[in-house]
């Protein structure tokens, strides 16, 4: 079968591999249906995520058609379209139990490279690296999906496969940011990031409740998007003083919660961040946390900042005092979709949440390392890049 592999830094292709087997009693089998793009696919490809090895299947979000089940399945049967968590959970340790899937102790087969790097083994994800279990992606012919009857969701009828497939991550991801940010009825809430996920914490936002919602972004494409399909307001950061805006938008108090949504190579417009270029490009700090920086300083006493963005280790002049004398809320984590899912796929059947309109550009499995390559570069105001079979 067709997949796209990593084959080094910056380097990807399409090959021909073996299909996958059933291996354990509750794996299932599924031939893809889509397959989508993520920013944080690109810190893979660009060598910023350890323990990738050449003919690694990257990918992690997608939607497809049940073809074989193990004895063991109990929830999917052949001919099911299901969208699957891109975080795997085999349900039953500690932290499955409490919803806390992202954590699981059970589905990373290479525990010792997470305990390495972050004290403790992370779950299992899929196309995410050996560290993170080095289990086969979704940009691929057909799918092995291990623990299916907890990370394989049926598609309601009535929702396409488009709008299914960013429920695999990146609206869980975004709801969770509202979620465990703790977003309230009347709060102003300021996110950082108008991709996929910066666009569904805002739409998440406004269904909880929040007074106003303000994304931060500088794509005139993504900003327009988030004015459109989430309710929100927008800063171009590049044009205007971001925590200034943000203070003269709110009072002078400053949003009530600040999110996250970019991750570990931020991009602004002030000099720090050609200081944060450099250690990065020269692996003096694994990560570049301009975002994460402005979203402390922006937030108001006694507020919450969340982290969505994927982080991978340490990150140089991080603003403690701020989050101690500000009395500030400090949150971060791995999507825990499981919790998420089944509620946000009624809503999408239910139109409250929107989300075809995120692929911009939809191709062929054979074109995907072109649809990477103007996803990084966002050619042709390329937000997503969808791949079918």
């Amino acid at each position: 079968m067709r997949a796209l592999c990593w084959e080094g830094v910056n380097k990807l292709s399409v090959e021909q591999i073996p299909e996958p087997e059933i291996r354990n009693d509750q794996d299932i089998v599924v031939r893809l249906l889509l397959s989508t793009t993520c920013g944080s696919d690109l810190h893979l490809i660009g060598g910023y995520i350890p323990a990738m090895r050449p003919g690694d299947v990257i990918g992690h979000e997608f939607v497809g058609e049940v073809v074989e089940t193990g004895s063991g399945v109990r929830r999917h049967r052949v001919g099911d379209r299901v969208v699957v968590c891109s975080f795997i959970g085999c349900g039953r340790c500690w932290y499955c139990q409490n919803d806390m899937w992202s954590l699981c102790d059970n589905t990373n087969t290479n525990p010792g490279i997470g305990q390495a790097l972050f004290g403790y083994e992370t779950a299992g994800i899929f196309g995410y690296s050996h560290a993170m279990g080095g289990i086969r992606g979704s940009h691929a012919e057909y799918v092995r999906v291990p623990f299916a009857d907890y990370g394989a969701f049926s598609v309601p009828e009535g929702v396409d496969d488009l709008s299914a497939l960013f429920a695999s991550d990146s609206v869980p991801t975004g709801w969770m940011g509202a979620d465990l940010g703790g977003v309230r009825p009347g709060d102003v809430v300021a996110v950082w990031g108008c991709g996929a996920v910066g666009q569904m914490a805002a739409r998440a936002s406004v269904l909880k409740g929040a007074e106003r919602v303000i994304c931060i972004d500088r794509y005139p494409e993504r900003l327009a998007m988030a004015e459109t399909y989430t309710g929100a307001e927008t800063i171009d950061y590049t044009s205007t003083d971001v925590a200034a805006e943000l203070r003269e938008r709110t009072g002078g108090r400053g949003p009530d919660v600040c999110i996250e949504a970019v991750g570990m190579e931020a991009h602004s417009n002030g000099p720090g961040y050609l200081y944060d270029q450099a250690k990065h490009q020269l692996r003096l700090q694994t990560d570049r946390p301009t975002a994460v920086r402005q979203a402390i300083h922006a937030c108001r006493k006694g507020g919450t900042v969340f982290v969505l963005g994927v982080f991978a280790g340490a990150v140089d002049k991080f603003p403690l005092g701020m989050v101690v004398n500000k009395g500030l809320t400090l949150r971060g984590a791995q999507m825990h979709g499981q919790r998420y899912i089944p509620m946000l796929l009624e809503r999408i059947a239910a139109g409250e949440i929107s989300t075809a309109h995120l692929a911009t550009h939809t191709m062929s499995l054979d074109r995907a390392a072109k649809g990477y390559d103007m996803f990084k570069h966002k050619k042709d105001g390329c937000v997503r890049a969808v791949f079918h079979p």
